[in-house]
Parts: C-alpha cells; sequence; structure tokens
C-alpha cells in the first residue's frame, strides 16, 4: 500500500511541473505547506530527518508550534540551515501569549527573522468568557502588530472552534476581526469552523485580503479530525476558491491531528489528496 501511495504521490508531482505554464494561466500558484503538529512525535525524535522527509514527500513549507520559542539562537541557526537544505520555507509560527508579552516580543522577533517567517501568529488566547475579554486580546494582537511591524512582521490569529461560539451575543471571530488592525492576518483553521457549524467560505469572503494563511484540516461528524484531508465535511473547492479570489491567500497549511496511519504517511497521504482537489 505504501509503495502504490508513493507512487501516487511521485505521478502527481511530475505531471504538475511537466505542465506547460498556459495551462494554468494566469491563476497564482499557492505554496502548501505542513503544519508540523501534524508530525510533533517524529519531529521531536529527529528534526531534521522529519523536515528531509517532509520536503522529499512535496511540501513547500512548514509551520512550527509554540515550544520552538524554547529555542536558543544558535538553534534557530541551525533549524535555519536544515530548512534551506531541503528547500523548505517557514513562513509563520504558532505561539502563545508569551510571545506577545512585554519581555516575550523581542525574543520572538529574533527567532522568526532567523527562520524567515512574516507572521507570529497567536494561536490561543485561553478559554475566554466575555467580550470584553477578548476586546482585549484584539488590543494585544493590535500592540504586538504595532511593534511586529518594524521587524517587517505581522501578527496574526488562529482560530479553534471556541471563537465560533457566541459570547454575550457576539462571535468571538466578529469580535477579534472588527477590532484589529486590517493588517493582522486571521489564520483561518477550517476544520475547528466546520465543527462549530459556521461557514468557512462565508467567514472568507466577510474578511477579503485577511485570510493569509488556512490550516487544511478537514472533519466529519462519524471522523472527527482523524479523517483525512479531504474525507471530511469541509467543502474545499469552494473554500479555495474563495481564498484565493477575495481571502488574500498566501500559502497553505496541511494539519492533521491523528489518523489511522502513521504521522509520516498521514501528511503525505494529505497531501496527495490536496493534489487531487486543488487542480
Amino acid at each position: 500500500m505504501a509503495q502504490k501511495l508513493n507512487l501516487s504521490r511521485r505521478k502527481i508531482l511530475a505531471a504538475l511541473a511537466a505542465a506547460p505554464l498556459a495551462a494554468y494561466g494566469k491563476k497564482k500558484q499557492i505554496p502548501v505547506g505542513l503544519e508540523l503538529y501534524s508530525v510533533r512525535e517524529e519531529l521531536g525524535k529527529d528534526l531534521p530527518g522529519t523536515l528531509e522527509t517532509v520536503a522529499k514527500q512535496g511540501y513547500e513549507c512548514v509551520e512550527f508550534f509554540s515550544p520552538y520559542f524554547e529555542w536558543t539562537i544558535d538553534y534557530a541557526k541551525k533549524v535555519k540551515a536544515q530548512l534551506d537544505s531541503v528547500n523548505l520555507k517557514c513562513y509563520s509560527t504558532h505561539n502563545g501569549l508569551k510571545s506577545y508579552s512585554a519581555d516575550g516580543m523581542d525574543k520572538a522577533i529574533e527567532l522568526n527573522g532567523i527562520l524567515g517567517a512574516r507572521y507570529i501568529v497567536l494561536a490561543s488566547a485561553g478559554d475566554l468568557k466575555t467580550a470584553d475579554d477578548w476586546k482585549k486580546v484584539a488590543e494585544t494582537l493590535n500592540a504586538g502588530n504595532e511593534k511586529f511591524q518594524k521587524s517587517n512582521f505581522h501578527a496574526g490569529y488562529h482560530n479553534h472552534d471556541l471563537e465560533w461560539h457566541e459570547v454575550d451575543g457576539q462571535r468571538p471571530m466578529d469580535i477579534l476581526a472588527q477590532n484589529t488592525d486590517k493588517s493582522v492576518m486571521l489564520q483561518l483553521d477550517v476544520g475547528t469552523c466546520v465543527e462549530a457549524g459556521q461557514d468557512p467560505v462565508a467567514w472568507i469572503e466577510k474578511n477579503p485580503g485577511r485570510i493569509k494563511s488556512l490550516h487544511l484540516k478537514d472533519w466529519s461528524k462519524e471522523g472527527g479530525y482523524k479523517v483525512l484531508f479531504g474525507e471530511g465535511s469541509a467543502p474545499w473547492k469552494k473554500i479555495f476558491a474563495a481564498a484565493e479570489a477575495v481571502g488574500g491567500v498566501e500559502y497553505y497549511l496541511i494539519e492533521q491531528e491523528g489518523s489511522q496511519y502513521t504521522e509520516i504517511e498521514t501528511a503525505d497521504r494529505c497531501l496527495v489528496a490536496f493534489h487531487n482537489i486543488h487542480k
């Protein structure tokens, strides 16, 4: 089965490389990457080897998640050299609130600068209860964005399902969108949006130019987040069309919380499915 899968992936990537440029017309080619949380166990055991493997699978970029913030400057430089050696980009990182604190922003800026990132994404604001709590998060994002911009970065926010459930009559995602600077990226986690019963296409269309990145995580009522990309309830073709026509997407990131396959095979299967759907 693994051999058949690898052949499928190679055929797809070869076909893409061989296709004449005119076949794409003027459609912009969006890089597809991997949120490295998808291969967290492998990454913890062998970071260089994992980066090499996902690059060979055909991924073009990766996103590091919050433990990266504990790296030393020297280690971050080694990771960047490893990224360069396998031709992977890192356009963003996932961060906790520490990266937005007064004593943490400078380190976040330095680490992200080494990695070559564009966006310093706040991955969670905690289990907040009121609209005022979420307005304070918006203030944190704006303050971070103001400082980050001086070093050519932007702040970003990554949603989970919590942000789609109303507090004080408002969805937290609407509060964040309405109260943050337009240059703050709204990184859309598709799976959690779908699970919450929300419409990802409508959200993208409501916030033109702000959906610079999407986490391509699927979800179904039967399989939850264990379904592979393309096997769940998300309307991917409509999502891609909206993201590329009005969302301002700059790169996609496949994310998987687990499946019946190994982390590496799961990442491979999801990339094959992506190329089959995103034509």
